[in-house]
């Protein structure tokens, strides 16, 4: 069974405390350094296992032209003037960058919530031929969730490592629930086990 890591909004503007994005990590929340962590050592894992990774980032243009106007999620990107292209806010955070010149290592940028819609990773996936997917980022009620349910429906089977998504606590594991009726959750105490010797097989 053949494993790809997707790597979602691992971003300054999500994860660092002076990032503008709230919708998954508030900006005094004390899971902020248990979240870096667990997805550090989730990037760590696929790398020592030879997984390949595909790092998705969202960003607009600077004028937000390529913004939808039909949610308030973007009209909060706008309000914020956050993720804009070329900004600090769009740089992965330090220690969640993509490796570069990994041929296993691939950088998606996306500019709605699903991050296959309107992107390239549908078109990495197929060159890749994965069986499964190993999906995590945040936040994990928005851009995971939407992502686990396209990837489901496209026939994949999904692993999402909780302790490596972040939101609200009430949202996180209101979000987790919805998706074990779809995907495998695996807790914190597990994500040992992600990468395994079958991955080959």
């Amino acid at each position: 069974m053949t494993t790809v890591l997707i790597a979602l909004h691992y971003q300054n503007e999500v994860l660092h405390e002076r990032g503008k994005i709230r919708v998954g990590i508030e900006e005094n929340s004390p899971q902020r350094k248990d979240i870096i962590q667990a997805a550090m050592s989730l990037l760590q894992q696929a790398r020592h296992n030879s997984i390949p990774i595909v790092h998705v980032r969202v960003a607009y243009r600077k004028d937000y032209a390529d913004l939808p106007h039909n949610a308030p999620i973007f009209n909060g990107v706008r309000q914020l003037q956050a993720v804009q292209e070329g900004s600090w806010g769009c740089e992965f955070y330090k220690g969640l960058e993509p490796l570069i010149d990994c041929e296993r290592e691939f950088v998606i940028t996306h500019n709605r919530i699903n991050a296959f819609y309107s992107s390239q990773l549908e078109a990495v996936l197929q060159n890749l031929t994965p069986s499964r997917l190993v999906i995590a980022g945040v936040a994990t009620h928005s851009v995971v969730e939407s992502t686990v349910r396209h990837a489901v429906d496209m026939g994949y089977k999904v692993i999402v490592p909780a302790a490596a998504c972040g939101a609200p606590p009430a949202m996180h594991e209101a979000s987790l629930n919805s998706m074990r009726l779809i995907a495998s959750i695996y807790p914190k105490a597990c994500m040992s086990t992600l990468f395994g010797e079958d991955e080959h097989v």
